[in-house]
């Protein structure tokens, strides 16, 4: 929907990609939605599911055996954003290098965005 032709919406790392087509096949999924919605200390979140099959208006990554849908309403805050899977100590999980986002809460789970450009 806000593609540019030939270039991807988002990029997925090596590590990513493992780890989404690991979590579809155990889960028997198609795929996983990424999404943004209101919330947080920084005012958005991103939001992640299993989903069974991709919604029309998805836009729809396939790369290295991962697929991604993202969901339309979040489609212009994740145009550019690469997707990687950090493990830790302390943790595992997404990480979204995302060069749209303009601040971000001191735990990293809400973010807010730039103005965008009306259209």
């Amino acid at each position: 929907m806000f593609g540019i032709p030939g270039k991807q919406a988002v990029t997925i790392t090596p590590k990513a990609a493992a780890q989404i087509s690991k979590l579809m096949q155990q889960a028997g999924h198609a795929g996983l939605r990424i999404g943004v919605k209101k919330g947080g200390c920084a005012g958005m979140e991103y939001t992640m599911e299993y989903v069974g099959e991709p919604d029309p208006n998805d836009e729809v990554v396939e790369q290295d055996g991962a697929r991604v849908m993202i969901a339309p309403m979040a489609q212009m805050f994740l145009f550019g954003t690469e997707i990687d899977y950090e493990v830790s100590l302390l943790e595992a999980g997404f990480k979204f290098n995302n060069p749209n986002v303009s601040d971000a809460c001191g735990c990293g789970e809400s973010i807010s965005f730039k103005e965008m450009p009306s259209i």
